[in-house]
């Protein structure tokens, strides 16, 4: 079968015919200086600040307004999810001045050491706001209970003290649970600007101060308990928005980790040990056995077999030898190597692979949370018709400020965005658990709308349809003598393949025949003497059997002829139902890997894949999912390798399994928890049902308001009533979440 390349997107031609050499480490990730050139170009950012207060489209909007018009300053870009904007600024710019100018319109910023970076803050904040909502709800049951006694008919001197009391309860812990909000609304007014949080903060403050006026003056109502609720159900909101976000880790970051710290430099004193930052081309430097290569270079001296799954998705090590180039990240199995060293530290591909990746991240998305762009809009309007109401019922009722206040107050609390806050987050955490018992956990907010709008499905091969454990195919074409020549060979290497042929052969009872002189021949094979006779396991060429298209080993006996070992990797649980199902589904699906075309082929046509790419590099891998987005896709991407983590994101919405690299994981939206993938299909079809309850939620939070809002402006209800329907509007939108459970 022949697949023709997608639009755009020509893979380099590959020698069937021998052994494949990786291509220069620098075209890995060569893409990287054209993507980066428009804009946001991670690698040149001079300047890295933290955000730990922005949460929001307008946090966004103002950050990057503010750092554009900052002298020096090219571009900015925030990452809202990682909660820290990338400045491309002259050199010379002093960060104390960005972050300065950031203050002043209300952000909280730092410089941030990308070295240093953990998930600690992260955790601390989480558990302040679970803190924050335990005081308020239990605060609330207690009031609620004394408002439960006022309105069964307590009177005067009664009534009075407990309204004292719930006011000794509902004040501290409004001051205490709404800290986020009010230093959020304070931030936002000294910068000159409305944030949601400013009409929230306003709501709590005048039923709380209403209240307190009410019960000075021996007033009939007090409306500390819709104060304290108010509060509660904000925080709630407030958490799992919170919590979707904080769980997502920066992928460029853990693929910087994967760079060896440390290298052997030969020098003329002899080796030395020295950090992989002093590298400089040029050099000579010494890999061992089992080492990952620690910068790209070329072969000056050794033989051996390199394992570059984590670059180039090959399932099978490559034999190299002097003159092949190696990239950092590679790793050697079998013999010792010298390399002149081509490029090291930032230059290398791994760190340029890792630049393209956070250039990715980083990247301005079309895709902003409904709720968000909609309180860009909202927050303005709460406060025209608050005021509007004051104003008029101040005319109306002939100065009457207490009744103006009231009606302007309980228009802020019957329109305070929670409803509105809680329509995407509470969807999202009733499916997010839907999946998670299903084995998926989606650690973006926003990846079940991204997942719902998906019609192509890029799947890698090896680690994500197969389990990359290689199984015999043919060991009964092997006589049994055969057999267990075969089996005290791969007995004695560390060859993927050979390790799996001695599983298997131990699996069928077959007893190791008695072989001397073991020898492993780094990038051949492993040979040794059995009964006078030289046998030999391993490439074809060095058997002198003819290569094939397909993963395979070969064994010799003497001078007999020699035996080809055909291998399929296993496929994972799972990987032909959710291809079906993906296809039952109307979706388009494509196999894309780094693997030699015979296993690619074979794989596709045993799960049914009719469109598939072998011998794809990770930078044409993401060029490939660019370019089905280009064509007006919406793709997801499955993998689980380096290779794949350009390509993870980004697509539209990508899934890894657990088992994957980390660096892969992490830039995952994603993660398949168990070994099955079948899964991956369910995930689309819930994906459409939340989206179809975020609407309907957006739709119960707007007739609310159609119907609630006029209530409030002709004076029909008290802060009090505001807060209870606030409080429906809020439980219902939850309810009709969980109806996905």
């Amino acid at each position: 079968m022949t697949v023709q390349p997608a639009s755009g997107f020509t893979p380099e031609p590959r020698d069937e015919g021998r052994a494949q050499i990786s291509a220069c480490p620098a075209c890995i990730a060569a893409p990287s200086a054209e993507r980066l050139a428009g804009g946001g170009d991670i690698k040149d950012a001079r300047i890295m600040l933290s955000l730990p207060t922005a949460h929001c489209a307008v946090c966004i909007t103002d950050v990057e307004r503010e750092l554009a018009r900052a002298p020096g300053v090219r571009s900015a870009r925030v990452n809202l999810t990682l909660r820290r904007v990338s400045v491309d600024a002259e050199p010379g710019t002093d960060p104390a001045d960005l972050i300065a100018r950031l203050d002043r319109i209300g952000y909280e910023a730092h410089e941030l050491d990308a070295g240093l970076l953990s998930a600690t803050e992260a955790d601390r904040q989480s558990r302040d706001i679970l803190m924050r909502i335990a005081v308020a709800g239990f605060a609330m049951m207690n009031i609620m209970l004394l408002s439960i006694a006022v309105w069964s008919g307590a009177e005067d001197a009664t009534r009075d003290l407990f309204h004292w009391i719930s006011a000794a309860i509902a004040l501290p812990t409004v001051v205490f649970a709404g800290k986020p909000f009010f230093v959020s609304a304070f931030n936002a007014l000294k910068g000159g600007r409305l944030g949601m949080d400013v009409p929230i903060s306003l709501a709590i403050i005048l039923a709380s101060g209403i209240s307190v006026y009410e019960t000075a003056h021996s007033g009939h109502h007090a409306y500390f308990d819709a104060a304290v609720m108010l509060t509660f159900f904000l925080l709630v909101g407030r958490y799992l928005d919170y919590r979707t976000r904080a769980m997502a880790r920066s992928a460029a970051e853990e693929l910087a980790a994967l760079e060896v710290p440390r290298a052997t430099r030969l020098a003329e004193t002899g080796e030395e040990t020295v950090p992989v930052s002093e590298l400089r081309p040029g050099d000579l430097i010494r890999v061992r056995p089992g080492g990952r290569i620690p910068a790209d270079g070329q072969i000056t001296e050794g033989e051996t077999e390199i394992d570059r799954a984590l670059i180039t998705g090959e399932s099978l090590p490559v034999a190299v030898a002097p003159g092949a180039a190696l990239s950092a990240g590679e790793v050697n199995l079998t013999g010792p190597l010298v390399l002149r060293v081509t490029a090291a530290g930032r230059d290398s591909s791994l760190h340029r692979m890792a630049d393209l990746v956070a250039a990715a991240e980083s990247a301005r998305n079309r895709y902003t949370s409904l709720a968000e762009r909609a309180a860009r809009a909202y927050s303005p309007l709460v406060h025209l018709m608050a005021l509007g109401a004051f104003g008029v019922w101040l005319q109306i009722s002939g100065g009457d400020i207490r009744l103006a206040v009231n009606i302007a107050a309980t228009v802020l609390i019957i329109t305070c965005p929670c409803a509105l806050g809680l329509a995407v987050p509470a969807v999202v955490t009733a499916a997010s658990g839907k999946l998670f018992r299903a084995g998926l956990l989606v650690k973006d907010g926003t990846a079940l709308e991204r997942l719902a709008e998906v019609d192509c499905v890029v799947f890698d091969k090896t680690g994500t349809l197969t389990l990359g454990t290689p199984e015999p195919q043919n060991l009964g074409d092997l006589s049994r003598a055969e057999l267990e020549v075969a089996a005290a060979l791969g007995a004695g290497s560390a060859h993927p393949l050979a390790q799996a042929l001695a599983g298997a052969a131990r699996a069928a009872g077959v007893v190791p025949a008695r072989v001397e002189d073991l020898r492993e021949v780094p990038g051949h094979g492993i040979e040794g003497r059995w009964r006078g006779q030289v046998v030999r396991l391993g490439r074809a060429e060095w058997i002198g059997a003819e290569a094939g298209d397909v993963t395979a080993t070969h064994l010799r006996i003497g001078p007999g002829a020699p035996r080809s070992i055909r291998f399929a990797d296993s496929l994972r649980p799972g990987a032909a139902e959710a291809v079906a199902a993906l296809a039952a589904q109307k979706k388009r699906v494509l196999l894309v890997s780094g693997d030699v075309p015979g296993a690619v082929a074979d794989l596709a046509g045993r799960l049914g894949i009719s469109e598939w790419h072998a011998g794809v590099l990770p930078a044409e891998k993401a060029a490939l999912v660019a370019d089905l987005g280009a064509a007006g896709h919406r793709v997801l991407m499955v993998g689980d390798g380096l290779n794949d983590t350009a390509a993870l994101v980004g697509a539209h919405v990508s899934i890894s399994p657990a088992s994957a690299l980390d660096a892969a994981r992490t830039a995952s939206d994603i993660v398949l928890l168990g070994r099955d993938i079948a899964p991956v299909a369910e995930a689309l079809r819930i994906a459409r049902v939340t989206r179809r309850r975020i609407k309907q939620n957006f739709a119960i939070s707007a007739v609310y308001n159609v119907i609630a809002v006029p209530i409030a402006l002709v004076g029909l209800a008290t802060p009090l009533w505001a807060a209870l329907a606030m409080s429906a509007s809020s439980v219902s939108v939850s309810l009709n979440s969980l109806r996905l459970r």
